[in-house]
């Protein structure tokens, strides 16, 4: 069966990438100009990039510049209720109604007005390597333990958006709930870990 045009395109520039045609970190011409070079259309070198961003070859988001990517730096996730060592932002804090779901996790009422923020904790880099939401009812209140589950999830146009990865990528997504000393739920949230730059060991 003959190997479709894009996937020929994507292991040429992966080739030249390899032999130093572009260095970590430079950007790649756009692909209109790629298109004219490759003597094909638009769509077949978005295939192309699309296929280099998921392989981790390319990073950046749908329909911007892209570049080289640096090697993805592998952790290993032990602790879920760990201070985040380097830097973060939050990028949103609007208040937000329990759905069914955070409503089973905090035991209140589905619709109750619960406090929200999302905050992408970045690498020593720059980039971003986790996002974490939190939810809570009322004031923010210590906790005397956790729980934690796992699964994966494909991520939403705002989480690839946040992560410079492609909507629908595969991601860890750990569910923490924290307790006060009654074992009441206190906050619960959701982290979400891109597969290609975290193991988990959840002891």
């Amino acid at each position: 069966m003959p190997v479709a045009r894009y996937r020929r395109i994507a292991d040429d520039i992966r080739a030249r990438i390899a032999r130093g045609d572009w260095a970590v970190g430079q950007s790649l011409p756009s692909r209109r100009e790629l298109a004219a070079r490759y003597s094909v259309n638009e769509q077949t070198m978005r295939l192309a990039y699309q296929l280099l961003r998921r392989q981790g070859i390319l990073e950046g988001e749908e329909r911007k510049q892209v570049s080289v990517a640096h090697p993805a730096a592998v952790r290993t996730l032990t602790d879920v209720d760990a201070t985040w060592p380097y830097s973060s932002e939050t990028t949103d804090t609007r208040p937000r109604p329990a759905t069914e779901e955070l409503a089973e996790r905090l035991g209140v009422q589905v619709r109750a007005q619960l406090q929200h923020e999302t905050v992408e904790c970045l690498d020593p880099g720059g980039r971003s390597a986790m996002l974490v939401s939190t939810w809570w009812r009322g004031r923010r209140r210590p906790h005397a333990r956790f729980t934690a589950e796992l699964e994966t999830v494909e991520l939403g146009e705002e989480q690839a958006h946040a992560l410079g990865l492609l909507v629908d990528a595969l991601a860890y997504r750990v569910l923490r709930t924290r307790l006060d000393e009654h074992d009441a739920p206190v906050e619960t949230a959701d982290l979400i870990l891109p597969m290609d730059r975290w193991r988990i060991r959840l002891g």
